[in-house]
């Protein structure tokens, strides 16, 4: 590792936060992932099941914080998630992770500093590095009116806990099938649980959009703000009732009282989804960045 690099590991996400706060505070649109998992981690505990939960900050030759990551991915092969650093930092992460000895078989976030740090790590294995997902992040500009559809949006409740936890497990399950891949092959639908479903109540980020007899016809949800921002999803119509411009309604609705709230808005779309990204384009959600998860071995 560079010496002029620092690279400091935690499994203390208010440690985390305490110390890279500020650098998360000063990008909190590209930062969402992390702030928002180690604000989740710091607020309601590491789940138990997680094999990895650390959180990673680099600093460079001035002592300034470079760049940060974290490996919390709850599905194999629990690919750390980084920002953006400078290619420097980048090598002295992927030193720092050779030197930490955990096997890793992906990575997840921003590039060029993904790409640096795959190619460390699968170089180890002599192992050539493959592109499994390209995302890119929008934000919410002016929000467009969507077409009017019947019936209303309203918070999921308690007893519909269930329903809600197949429908978003069905969420990336479709999103593979909606971006032409298998619909085991990409987004993993396994990893959420119950748990999530109940915290996600009582944090009330979920909304269903129902019909005049409050029968649940499409999900929304979002996550809670980090450094004033909220990040949209999922979304998720079932199949019979797509077509209509539920989720145009629900998204849009949802958007602006986070907008109303004094929030940023953002969500992420598979670029290999023409559907998803149409619709919140049209919405009035713009191009920030563009996110890939890399995968060898």
């Amino acid at each position: 590792m560079s010496s002029e690099y620092d690279v400091w590991f935690t499994d203390d996400a208010s440690a985390f936060l305490a110390r890279a706060g500020e650098h998360l505070a000063e990008d909190p649109v590209t930062g969402t992932v992390v702030s928002t998992t180690a604000q989740r981690f710091a607020d309601h505990g590491v789940p138990e099941d997680l094999p990895f939960a650390w959180f990673a900050v680099v600093t460079g030759p001035t002592g300034d914080i470079d760049g940060v990551a974290m490996r919390t991915a709850p599905f194999p092969p629990y690919p750390p998630y980084l920002l953006a650093m400078s290619d420097g930092a980048a090598v002295a992460l992927g030193d720092a992770l050779v030197a930490r000895g955990e096997e890793v078989g992906g990575i997840n976030g921003l590039r060029p500093a993904s790409d640096i740090v795959a190619g460390i790590l699968a170089s180890r294995s002599g192992s050539e590095v493959r592109v499994s997902m390209h995302s890119r992040l929008f934000e919410l500009g002016r929000l467009n009116d969507a077409r009017p559809v019947a019936g209303s949006l309203r918070a999921v409740r308690a007893e519909e806990a269930e329903l809600a936890l197949t429908w978003i497990r069905e969420f990336f399950l479709d999103a593979n099938e909606q971006a032409g891949r298998d619909r085991n092959d990409g987004h993993h639908a396994d990893h959420f649980s119950r748990e999530d479903i109940e915290r996600k109540l009582a944090d009330d980020v979920l909304r269903f959009w129902v019909d005049e007899d409050d029968r649940p016809l499409h999900l929304t949800g979002w996550n809670p703000p980090a450094y004033g921002v909220a990040r949209v999803g999922p979304v998720f119509t079932p199949k019979e009732e797509r077509g209509r411009g539920l989720a145009s309604a629900a998204v849009a609705q949802v958007s602006a009282e986070l907008q109303v709230a004094g929030n940023r808005v953002i969500l992420f779309t598979d670029q290999a989804n023409p559907t998803s990204n149409a619709i919140y384009q049209a919405l009035g959600y713009e191009a920030v960045a563009d996110t890939i998860e890399l995968r060898w071995g």
